[in-house]
């Protein structure tokens, strides 16, 4: 069972930015995919942006140009850089990491970011 955990979530003006972390407490370098979901309140979780274990990244319209994702094999940590950010990017940001098989997929307990000035 992998362990995530995520942090650098807060409260920032728009316009803002914020670094999001994501801590395995397994090696990630082997791993299919991994990437950052985010739920606003009363929404599904939606794909924020996804990074493979090629390094192909996939990014959800509403964040191209502005976030980036970034993985640190040898620090097991999986990041996103949310530059620009606008009161509709405020959600519990979850970070999610898919193995090679059906019954490994995990989940990190989630960290709020709010946008408002």
């Amino acid at each position: 069972q992998v362990q995530l955990v995520e942090s650098g979530g807060g409260l920032v003006q728009p316009g803002g930015s914020l670094r999001l972390s994501c801590v395995a407490s397994e090696n990630i370098a082997g791993s299919k995919f991994l990437g950052w979901y985010r739920q606003a309140p009363g929404k599904e979780r939606d794909l924020v942006a996804r990074i493979s274990r090629g390094g192909i990244t996939n990014y959800a319209d509403s964040v191209k140009g502005r976030f980036t994702i970034s993985r640190d094999n040898g620090k097991n940590t999986l990041y996103l850089q949310m530059n620009s950010l606008k009161p509709e990017d405020t959600a519990v940001y979850f970070c999610n990491l898919v193995g090679w098989f059906s019954s490994q997929n995990y989940w990190g307990q989630g960290t709020q970011v709010t946008v408002s000035s």
